[in-house]
């Protein structure tokens, strides 16, 4: 993986960028078919694409002690993550091996899996551990009846994913060091909108839109289609500076911090993101659900320690508020008005022009890996 920038490095081309009214510029346009955010058959592609790749699963701050889990659906499957009494995380698909119940939801911490049907019991380590009136059950062999295992990895403060035989590393072939071991998760929720999975996380990966659509939110903060954007494998990290990034002007390079000026995204393939805010941080995973619908799941972070300092945890709440009852809420709304102007037949695709470099990488690489698993089922 290539190094991405440094704060001063990143600093000095924003100054740059100011100074000349400019932009980070792709290489390229891309048209992507419109059909390709309304075709169940498309849509089945995708799934089969997230389900052999290595994907965001949660936080690994998420999982901070033994018996910390995380359970939710990913890619259409249920999936329950656990950190067990050795420090590994496990991830096994959400489903007792009796018959079929879900052994856990959302995140919580237990000391074993008991499921509330019939009451079978599961260590961290995904074993059975007890049948309720095992006499019912002749000839039961337990150790072939432990919770199935799917891949788990942690890198760079995250926990991903592999449900089936992986077609590529996805993210994980470049993924720099995001979170920190002290960061801890203050808030998760999930949503769903009426919107196709792409054209939620096509929102945050151009700044192209920032005035007209955050004209009372981000806007006034910041700055319109001024954006860094650097490519690191199918990943990619955005920069959106605030308007006071101005007050480093006289500091010397080697002295800038971009701690409260400038907001941090990285785009980790195919549907997650996550953005450091002046405050707090987000993991983002944008989950498919169908060709017209979507789910975000919502991880919100304390941001690390700076200078040995502890966190503010009022300005923390407050800068989380601002950011997810603004800017976040009035991207969803563009997602679901263009997912509903599809049936107008207006377009027969869209175009991502030179502004929109992030995005542009995001569909090549997502064209390339769907072709992968359209030739393994050939």
């Amino acid at each position: 993986m290539k190094n991405l920038m440094s704060d001063a490095e990143v600093i000095q081309r924003v100054f740059d960028h100011i100074d000349n009214n400019t932009t980070d510029l792709g290489d390229t346009v891309w048209h992507a078919p419109v059909e390709n955010y309304m075709s169940d058959a498309h849509f089945a592609d995708e799934l089969e694409m997230f389900r052999r790749l290595p994907t965001v699963f949660c936080p690994s701050a998420a999982l901070s002690e033994p018996g910390s889990y995380v359970a939710r659906t990913t890619a259409g499957v249920p999936i329950l993550a656990v950190r067990g009494d050795d420090g590994k995380v496990r991830a096994f698909y959400n489903s007792c091996r009796h018959r079929g119940m879900a052994l856990a939801e959302g995140m919580g911490k237990v000391g074993a899996f008991v499921c509330r049907y019939h009451a079978w019991a599961y260590g961290l380590d995904g074993r059975l551990k007890h049948v309720s009136g095992e006499e019912g059950f002749p000839g039961l062999d337990m150790d072939k009846h432990g919770l199935i295992e799917v891949v788990a990895e942690e890198r760079g403060g995250l926990v991903f994913v592999t449900q089936k035989d992986p077609i590529a590393e996805g993210a994980l072939a470049a993924v720099p060091d995001i979170l920190k071991p002290e960061q801890e998760v203050f808030d998760y929720h999930q949503f769903e909108d009426a919107s196709n999975w792409k054209l939620v996380s096509e929102a945050a990966m151009e700044g192209y839109h920032i005035k007209p659509l955050h004209t009372k939110s981000f806007y006034p903060y910041g700055y319109d289609n001024l954006n860094v954007v650097e490519t690191y494998g199918p990943n990619s990290r955005l920069v959106f500076p605030f308007r006071r990034v101005e007050k480093l002007r006289d500091v010397p390079p080697a002295e800038r911090r971009a701690d409260g000026v400038l907001t941090y995204v990285y785009h980790l393939f195919p549907n997650t993101r996550v953005s450091m805010v002046s405050s707090h941080h987000q993991l983002i995973i944008i989950e498919p659900v169908a060709p017209n619908r979507s789910r975000t799941e919502f991880f919100r972070l304390t941001p690390p320690m700076r200078n040995g300092r502890q966190v503010d945890m009022a300005k923390t709440l407050k800068d989380a508020e601002f950011v997810k009852d603004t800017g976040q809420m009035e991207d969803r709304e563009a997602a679901c008005a263009i997912q509903e102007g599809l049936k107008t037949e207006a377009n027969g695709h869209f175009t991502f022009g030179r502004y929109e470099k992030s995005a542009v990488h995001f569909h090549q690489h997502l064209e390339a890996h769907l072709e992968r698993i359209r030739s393994a089922t050939r």
